[in-house]
């Protein structure tokens, strides 16, 4: 990978005439941190107004050459719009500001996956996401391309493909596809290793940024690399915890939401973010910290309802309540199963245990079951999925005592006394 560019740059956000112009400003506000992420810094912010988007360049004439003499008198060559662009706005707004590299929201987003993707499902995530949306937006710039190599926005697995034509890409992205989905029968297997082990699967979810990587180095001792920067990681991780009672679970983290996540980037990481579909408990870690905290809780849990995941149980974590001055405000009547903790200090963890572990045996019962001495494997998938206190062996059948959650009573129905 190329040495990183650090580049100054202006941030353009687009708000509708008649729209909340706040949220526009903290969005964009949003979109530095994301800049910074990525190894630049914000010099301006410009907002346009309008009632719709100009079709050639989003901001119209004006503003475009309001953003024209903004860069060339302060020798910026880079622009961050806070909106999808298309391939031809791109060219129009780089042809218009001359010799100043243009990128969207997406594009940096997947700038800063391609810096810290780390396996190899990872990176090639990131390669077929670039061919798919970046690629496009880059081909026939020919010299400028060279020019451009390793700022942000051109960064990551893909970069040295993307001077290649339309035929080649989609040949790259054919193979790209196999790839992933032959990782993805690997993650299929490995998943149901997960399941045959009759540990509840437990995935921590929420903004990006909001402590998951530190909570589950809390918990775990995982030692995920955890930084005061938007996805700072994004490779998921699984731990084994037991919990204060002796439960054991499955503990994941995975990638961080934001606002304005693309549909196509959801789609790029569905293999990844699909890991809290499988799990039986959420985690939603919010940043109690943050002025942005409800708004970031609503936006995960559009997301988690996008990926269809809104019916899992879910305990609720404020992380980051030492700092937060008053956050027990966040808390409304409908936030249910809900906890203030400190990943960092370790504040409430006692207390986030013991409901995790109330979610995690909610439905557990001791029950009796008698299974025929015929059906031997039945008491084996047994000793997996359910704690086997006492067993009795008679002539013809297997008298077992064990405790059984919901999930492992509807598999061993047919056995219950």
């Amino acid at each position: 990978m190329n040495e990183q560019i650090i580049s100054d740059a202006v941030l353009v956000g687009v708000a509708k005439k008649g729209s909340d112009s706040g949220e526009c400003e903290r969005s964009l506000d949003e979109l530095a941190r994301l800049l910074d992420t990525a190894g630049g810094r914000t010099f301006a912010k410009m907002i346009q107004s309008k009632e719709n988007e100009d079709p050639r360049t989003c901001i119209g004439s004006g503003k475009l050459e309001e953003l024209k003499n903004l860069c060339s008198d302060n020798d910026i060559h880079l622009v961050v719009f806070d909106t999808e662009l298309s391939p031809s706005q791109i060219r129009n707004i780089e042809d218009a500001l001359d010799e100043v590299d243009v990128i969207d929201r997406s594009m940096l987003i997947l700038d800063i996956f391609a810096l810290h993707a780390t396996t190899a499902e990872g990176k090639l995530q990131v390669e077929l996401a670039q061919l798919r949306y970046t690629a496009p937006r880059l081909i026939g710039k020919g010299k400028q391309l060279s020019r451009q190599e390793g700022r942000i926005g051109t960064r990551g697995p893909g970069e040295s493909k993307l001077e290649t034509d339309r035929r080649h890409l989609a040949a790259r992205a054919a193979a790209l596809e196999a790839a992933l989905h032959e990782m993805e029968r690997t993650r299929s297997t490995m998943r149901a290793a997960r399941e045959r082990s009759g540990l509840k699967k437990v995935a921590i979810v929420g903004y990006t940024n909001a402590g998951k990587s530190t909570l589950l180095n809390r918990l775990t001792d995982a030692g995920v690399l955890a930084e005061n920067k938007l996805f700072a990681t994004l490779d998921p991780t699984t731990r084994r915890l037991e919990l204060p009672g002796g439960t054991e679970v499955l503990l994941s983290d995975t990638v961080g939401f934001i606002r304005k996540l693309p549909h196509h980037l959801v789609r790029a990481f569905r293999s990844t973010l699909d890991e809290l579909c499988y799990a039986d408990i959420l985690v939603v870690l919010a940043d109690a910290s943050d002025s942005e905290c409800a708004e970031q809780l609503r936006v995960t849990d559009s997301l988690i309802a996008q990926l269809g995941a809104g019916d899992k149980p879910v305990l609720y974590a404020f992380n980051k309540a030492d700092l937060a001055e008053d956050g027990m405000a966040l808390i409304s009547g409908e936030t249910q199963n809900a906890v203030f903790i400190s990943a960092k200090t370790g504040m409430g963890m006692d207390r986030f245990l013991n409901m995790l572990e109330a979610l995690a045996t909610a439905g557990t019962r001791r029950l009796t079951l008698h299974i025929p001495m015929a059906e031997q494997g039945v008491l084996n998938q047994l000793y997996r999925f359910a704690t086997v206190e006492d067993v009795h062996y008679e002539d013809d059948r297997v008298t077992v005592t064990a405790v059984l959650d919901s999930r492992a009573q509807g598999m061993f129905k047919d056995y219950i006394v």
